[in-house]
């Protein structure tokens, strides 16, 4: 048998290596966003634009990378796609590396016997196949193919880990040569710099231990616990002691070096950080000149962390230049400590702690809260921490939030029926259930560890039902294999789907294929190199699991959470790969290998990662889709010139914040987060100039909203009444004993006199800003008077009722999110104008679902003339979950009906035909699915005299209807109970599509409706 040089195998690794590199960028980028997407995309792209501070714990050197893209990007517009291309960049050379990680495990595998420096051919063949089916199995697996695409800093983290274990293997293979630690030195530099992107990559610290202790010791049990103990410890003073322990000891010698010895600020983290240079120089000059190569090693490594560690420098001196997007303005030492600490967050318990019925005993004075003043740093306040009852604390505390939609779903996830427990609490005697261990661990084990990961990880290496973020409902989110007998022993019939379930674009099945393949490997990979195996194995564990345990997340996110685990995919996509050397190894035993190793390679490649990707393309094809961005150009459109626009989530801000900083649209505009002015940073930012936008007018001193103050405040009737609000803020600002209430423990709050306000109106003053045309001005009120119904304000409430207070009708207000706490009650005087509701002086009657009147031709302008659509109605660009949930959330389809309504009551039928028809091209129901708002779209043009369209939009979601209650109707037991809001919400809508279509006199189409509501409502 010939055999070749393992030169020629190097070179044929390395030329292969890039060969698939290539192939991945060029996948990515066919499929790249070409714009902002949602959730913190639009947020990272902004920060790096002109490196802005991101919300905690922030990534500078992610930033810093994100810069250097966009900064080659030709236009403005075109800097979203750059660092979505950095993103898929990263992506690619995690694959490559993934490629060279398999071909190292399989090389010490297939050569394990041989001595001599050759390698024949179908040994070359076997370790290079099984490097390619492993690592495109990664890159078309579902969770790195979306993070692969988009500017987050997941796909950057993931690259981040496959090069710390590349590197690890590559000092394997000269550990016993000269100068071999540089791959050590190399390896802590780069965990360093991690720390800026995401710190995911430092759960690879154990994995690399090991391959460290068994390449250099002999393995013994004791020499097993010892690594143990080392990776533990490791990780842990990267987490605890190493990032925010810098920053602790920076802020003490800068509380000394200001406070006390009155040199200016930041003098004493500037000394600190030279002291400690020097203390780095002389222990490295020391342990040279001793020759304590070891200690010399670990302190290097140390300088190579903190060197990287030192991206985060960029985050205090931009936050020191106040740029516009300042997340807890961290310009200090102090504030950093919190940004670190992602305090704006909130505590969540790890191995000790409170259950979520643990009654609150009382409160600890915490860390305390520093702010500049007058050339010092003065506390402010102190962080209040929350005692617990004991009785309510324990171990490993999965069940802590005390949230009720959280409360519910722990009693359900855990089948929580508790312990009773009578307590004693300032003198009163309760009795309340706290949750037992054993219901604790169930939650762990049923929503933390297989909701929230196993499910992730069956959808990529098993088959995804759809990408719809499921909570547990038997139709939503769940794995699906496409083998019937397996998918129905979990989610009932599988056969005769209705078509929406059936051609769901996200209904993507492997037949567990990738599963089968990547547990070959596995025991494969035990059994011929249990080393290795292990070194894997704790790759897989600390990235998945580990990360479970550590994150102790609550029930009902916001989103899916599956890019979080890629590190764990990347791990398992090894024995992927090994799978294919596992089929050869048998092969081989029958056939020359050459022809194994091809025979194998070939059918591996087309039964996994050729299966994954045409299963995949469809829904993780971003290409050509830009609704984020344009959804945010319209938000911004919809305001008049130097408007305020209240927001409320990240999908309704951060890409308003993109559209502003980076392409430069409306930056007259100011954007105010609702949830970000709980925050006392968030309003100091909103009291500055930012852009072309003005100062919020607001007057409470910052010592009624600083951190722990005001967080809430009660609303009382202490007068009758309705009072100027004006007169309503001055009074919480005022600072006397008579304006406070005194609670039972001496201290005295500030509080609402009273929830009848009244808001004066200048009626000249509102015409000349244009809030009101002047042929509406006999509409205007003198006065919005109102009550808040409620018992307390949160400090948002607060800030904005102080805005309103004192904007007195200069700036045109907006409001988002109507129908919510946001308004406070003031619904009655909003003005739907497009994506937003704008406060006008004129009452409106409010509807169930619908906030004060519209402005039929601003509206009908924006949304036929003026909007972009982000190709939404273009069949070839795919909506994914996020979209579709957008639309729903902004109630475009109800949006786009209203305004039709609207304008049938002026008359102007052909407008409002022209609006239902342009909201049937933009969401037909084959793109964006059927659902309640859509009857709506009908009814309107019934009453546009359109009945003929208005019967074929109520006929194709009458049939889709029964298709899917004939289908709900087959389950039966629990899965029936599971799906009774389904079954509720169809019967629902197909009653009211009876009654409808009886009103608008379409008597044959309602009786047959009606029939068939009744005989399904004959067999709930």
């Amino acid at each position: 048998m010939e055999k070749y040089s393992l030169n020629l195998y190097r070179r044929l690794n390395t030329i292969a290596g890039w060969v698939i590199f290539l192939f991945a960028t060029t996948v990515f980028f066919m499929t790249l966003e070409p714009t902002a997407s949602w959730w913190d995309c639009s947020e990272r792209i902004t920060a790096s634009y002109k490196l802005e501070i991101p919300h905690p714990p922030g990534a500078p050197f992610f930033m810093l990378l994100g810069r250097l893209f966009t900064i080659l990007a030709p236009s403005p517009d075109s800097a979203a796609m750059f660092m979505n291309a950095m993103s898929a960049l990263a992506a690619s050379f995690t694959v490559m590396l993934l490629f060279w990680v398999i071909t190292h495990l399989a090389r010490k595998i297939v050569l394990s016997d041989q001595e001599d420096n050759a390698i024949t051919k179908g040994e070359i063949i076997t370790i290079l196949g099984s490097g390619l089916v492993g690592a495109l199995a990664l890159s078309f697996s579902t969770s790195f193919w979306f993070v692969a695409v988009e500017a987050e800093a997941y796909a950057t983290s993931a690259f981040f880990t496959a090069f710390v274990f590349w590197a690890i293997l590559k000092w394997e293979n000269i550990a016993d040569k000269k100068h071999s630690h540089r791959w050590l030195i190399l390896i802590a530099y780069l965990m360093g710099l991690s720390i800026g992107v995401h710190l995911l990559n430092l759960l690879a610290i154990p994995a690399i231990v090991f391959v460290y202790y068994f390449r250099k010791y002999p393995v013994t049990r004791k020499g097993i616990v010892y690594a143990s103990i080392t990776s533990v410890v490791l990780l842990g003073s990267f987490i605890w002691v190493i990032i925010p322990g810098v920053v602790e000891i920076a802020s003490k010698f800068e509380l000394l070096f200001v406070n006390t010895f009155g040199l200016p600020f930041n003098s004493g983290v500037l000394f600190f950080v030279a002291a400690l240079a020097g203390l780095i120089v002389w222990a490295l000059y020391y342990t040279h000149k001793r020759k304590k190569p070891v200690l010399n090693t670990i302190i290097l490594g140390l300088t190579m962390v903190l060197i990287g560690y030192s991206s985060y420098a960029a985050t205090i001196i931009r936050s020191s230049a106040d740029p516009p997007m300042d997340q807890n303005s961290p310009d200090n030492v102090f504030s950093l400590i919190s940004y670190l600490n992602r305090e704006q967050y909130g505590e969540r318990p790890l191995f000790y702690g409170e259950y979520y019925s643990a009654p609150q005993i009382g409160v600890e004075e915490g860390r305390p809260i520093y702010v500049k003043e007058d050339g010092r740093y003065v506390v402010a306040n102190y962080r209040m921490e929350p005692e617990y009852h004991p009785e309510f604390t324990g171990f490993f505390p999965r069940m802590y939030s005390n949230n009720p939609s959280h409360v519910r779903e722990y009693e359900n996830w855990g089948d929580v029926t508790g312990r009773r427990i009578r307590v004693t609490i300032e003198g009163e005697t309760q009795t309340t259930t706290r949750p037992t261990f054993v219901e604790n661990m169930r939650f762990f084990v049923r929503y933390q560890v297989w909701h929230m990961y196993g499910r992730y990880f069956m959808w990529n290496f098993v088959g995804r039902q759809n990408d719809k973020q499921g909570h547990g409902e038997i139709l939503k989110g769940n794995w699906l294999s496409g083998i019937s007998f397996i998918d129905e022993l979990r989610l009932g019939p599988q056969t005769d789907l209705p078509d929406r379930i059936e051609n769901h674009p996200s209904r993507n099945t492997y037949y567990a294929l990738p599963l089968l393949l990547g547990l070959l490997g596995f025991f494969f990979h035990l059994n011929r190199n249990p080393k290795d195996f292990t070194a894997v194995l704790l790759l897989f564990f600390f990235t998945g699991i580990a990360i479970i345990i550590y994150l102790n997340q609550t029930p009902i996110q916001p989103r899916e959470r599956d890019y979080s685990y890629v590190g764990s995919f990347f791990a398992f996509s090894i024995w992927i790969g090994l799978g294919t050397l596992a089929i050869i190894d048998w092969l081989r035993k029958k056939m020359p290998q050459t022809v194994a190793g091809i025979l194998a390679t070939v059918v591996t490649l087309a039964a996994v990662p050729g299966l994954m990707a045409s299963e995949n393309w469809n829904d993780h094809d971003r290409s050509g889709r830009f609704t984020a961005r344009d959804f945010a150009f319209n938000y911004l459109r919809t305001c008049d010139p130097n408007a305020i626009i209240f927001t409320h989530g990240d999908n309704d801000t951060f890409p308003l914040w993109y559209a502003q900083e980076v392409e430069g649209y409306r930056t007259d505009v100011r954007v105010a987060n609702l949830m970000l002015l709980n925050t006392h940073w968030y309003i100091d930012q909103m009291k500055q100039k930012i852009n072309e936008s003005d100062p919020l007018p607001l007057t409470l001193p910052r010592k009624k909203y600083i951190e722990g103050t005001n967080n809430l405040i009660y609303a009382l009737d202490r007068i009758d009444e309705h009072v100027n609000l004006k007169q309503a803020i001055d009074f919480i600002a005022d600072e006397s004993s008579q304006t406070q209430l005194r609670l039972r423990d001496g201290r005295q709050i500030d509080y609402l006199p009273s929830k009848k306000l009244r808001l004066p109106v200048d009626k000249e003053k509102v015409i000349e800003s244009g809030i009101v045309d002047p042929d509406r001005a006999d509409e205007i009120v003198s006065s919005i008077e109102w009550t808040i119904d409620r018992e307390f304000l949160q400090k948002n409430q607060m800030i904005l009722l102080d805005i309103l207070a004192n904007n007195e009708w200069e700036r045109p207000i907006y409001f988002i999110s109507p129908g919510t706490d946001d308004a406070l009650g003031l619904e009655d005087y909003f003005q739907l104008e497009g994506f937003a509701h704008k406060l006008v002086p004129i009452k409106s009657e409010s509807g169930e679902f619908e906030s004060g009147g519209v402005n039929t031709d601003v509206m009908y302008d924006n949304f036929i003339n003026k909007f972009d659509w982000g190709n939404m109605d273009d069949p070839d660009v795919h909506l994914c979950h996020y979209n579709l949930r957008t639309i729903r959330v902004l109630r475009l389809r109800q949006k786009f009906s209203r305004l039709a309504n609207a304008l049938l009551e002026e008359n102007r039928q052909d407008s409002a035909r022209v609006v239902l028809d342009r909201a049937m091209e933009l969401m037909p129901a084959d793109r964006v699915p059927n659902d309640f708002m859509m009857v709506g779209i009908a009814e309107s043009y019934y009453k546009a005299e359109k009945p003929g369209k208005a019967n074929d939009i109520i006929r194709n979601y009458y049939e889709e209807l029964k298709e899917e209650l004939d289908y709900y109707f087959r389950f039966s037991g629990r899965r029936r109970q599971m799906l009774e809001e389904e079954i509720t919400t169809a019967l629902q809508i197909m009653n009211e599509m009876g009654r409808m279509t009886e009103r608008f006199d379409q008597e044959e189409f309602s009786e047959e409706i009606k029939e068939t509501f009744n005989m399904y409502v004959s067999r709930i």
